[in-house]
C-alpha cells in the first residue's frame, strides 16, 4: 500500500471517533486506502491490550474495526457516486459481523470492503479481516449519509 494520507487523514483529520478518528489519542486509528477497483484496504497492527485472552483479539475490537473501515468506504463512495470533492458523514444504519476464527495479535491484520449495493445517500458494504491471507471475520453493513443538525454531522 502507498505511504498517502489515509481516507480519514485526507478528510477527517479532526474526528474522534475511538475506531478511525485521528484527533483520538486512544483511539484504534484505522488508516483506510481505496485500492484497485471498488475495494478499500486497510492494514492495522493489534497490540497485547487488544486481546479477548492470550493472543486473541477481542471480538468488540474486531467489530468496532470492520464497522470503522466499511464506513469510510462507503463514504468514500458515496462522494465519487455523486462527483463531490468531500465525502458525506455517513452512519452506521445495521450491521452485522460473523467471527470465523481466531485473530491473532502478534501480527498485522488487513481489512477490506467494497460496496455492493448503493443510492444516492446508502450504501451497503461487505466487509473482511484477515491475518496472513486467512480471513477470520466478516461483515455486512449499511450506511446512510446524515445531514446538518445529526449529532454526527461533520463539515469538513
Amino acid at each position: 500500500m502507498p505511504e498517502e494520507l489515509s481516507l480519514q487523514e485526507r478528510y477527517g483529520l479532526q474526528t474522534v471517533c475511538f475506531g478511525c478518528g485521528p484527533a483520538n489519542p486512544r483511539g484504534l486509528h484505522v488508516r483506510s486506502f481505496p485500492a484497485e477497483g471498488e475495494e478499500v484496504i486497510a492494514d492495522w497492527h493489534p497490540e497485547p491490550h487488544h486481546n479477548a485472552f492470550d493472543g486473541v483479539l477481542n471480538g468488540g475490537i474486531i467489530g468496532t474495526l470492520l464497522d470503522c473501515h466499511s464506513n469510510w468506504t462507503a463514504a468514500y463512495h458515496l462522494m465519487r457516486r455523486q462527483g463531490g470533492d468531500r465525502p458525506p458523514t455517513t452512519v452506521t444504519a445495521d450491521f452485522s459481523i460473523r467471527l470465523l476464527k481466531p485473530t491473532p495479535t502478534d501480527r498485522p491484520v488487513r481489512l477490506r470492503a467494497r460496496v455492493t449495493d448503493s443510492t444516492d445517500d446508502r450504501a451497503t458494504v461487505e466487509g473482511s479481516l484477515e491475518s496472513d491471507g486467512q480471513v477470520t471475520a466478516t461483515s455486512r453493513a449499511t450506511f446512510v449519509a446524515v445531514k446538518p443538525g445529526h449529532p454526527a454531522y461533520q463539515r469538513w
